[in-house]
């Protein structure tokens, strides 16, 4: 298992590369990522894809060409190879704006994370997505704004709002009900929890 941050770059919009990586972390360039870092004056450890948004396979000692008819989306790809290479946290820049279709993707993809035991966490214009399978996730006292925490399996039961302008308390969520949308960071260490099921939670990009 490695104990550092997997950071997966792929081709969607980009809205600020935040990240240094320290030894120990893996870069991978997904497609079109391979162009976003090259432009931010960053390397890959790894370039997966079927290259269709680039256009050209770039000259790179690790690459892996996917075919362009496949299940899997190429973000699905470099997850796993990183997963087999052993990361458990992996943090996704470049994978939201543009074809909508692939950012409801990347968000259904930080859920088969969270199931697999894994945090994934999603960066947008000015949010952050993350998903929690069976656990707790707790923000400082520091965060400002809004968060809102949606039910990604048909049922959660057992969730706790902790530290929030509204609490919940052993609470039942469905995902066809948005009784979590729009709460609010109150200046307190808080805690968003679910003991069976799995919660999408969005929130300001300020880190956590």
């Amino acid at each position: 298992m490695k104990t550092g941050i997997c950071y997966v770059v792929g081709a969607g919009d980009n809205y600020g590369l935040d990240f240094t990586p320290k030894a120990g972390d893996m870069v991978i360039a997904v497609d079109g990522g391979f162009q976003i870092l090259k432009e931010n004056g960053m390397d890959a450890d790894m370039v997966i894809g079927d290259f269709d948004s680039l256009q050209f396979i770039p000259q790179h000692s690790n690459v892996i060409v996917l075919n362009t008819e496949k299940d899997d989306t190429d973000m699905w790809a470099a997850l796993k190879e990183g997963m087999e290479t052993g990361y458990e946290v992996f943090h996704i820049y470049c994978g939201t704006g543009g074809r909508i279709e692939h950012t409801i993707a990347n968000i259904q993809l930080l859920a088969e994370l969270a199931q697999e035991g894994k945090q994934g966490v999603l960066y947008g214009k000015d949010y952050v997505i993350t998903a929690i399978t069976n656990r707790t996730i707790t923000f400082p006292k520091q965060m400002s704004g809004y968060v809102s925490v949606f039910s990604h399996s048909e049922t959660a039961e057992g969730v706790y709002l902790k530290g929030l302008k509204y609490e919940l308390d052993n609470a039942k969520m469905t995902n066809t009900y948005p009784l979590g949308v729009s709460n609010e960071f109150i200046g307190e260490e808080s805690t968003i929890s679910v003991k069976n099921g799995t919660l999408l939670v969005v929130y300001p990009r300020m880190g956590v």
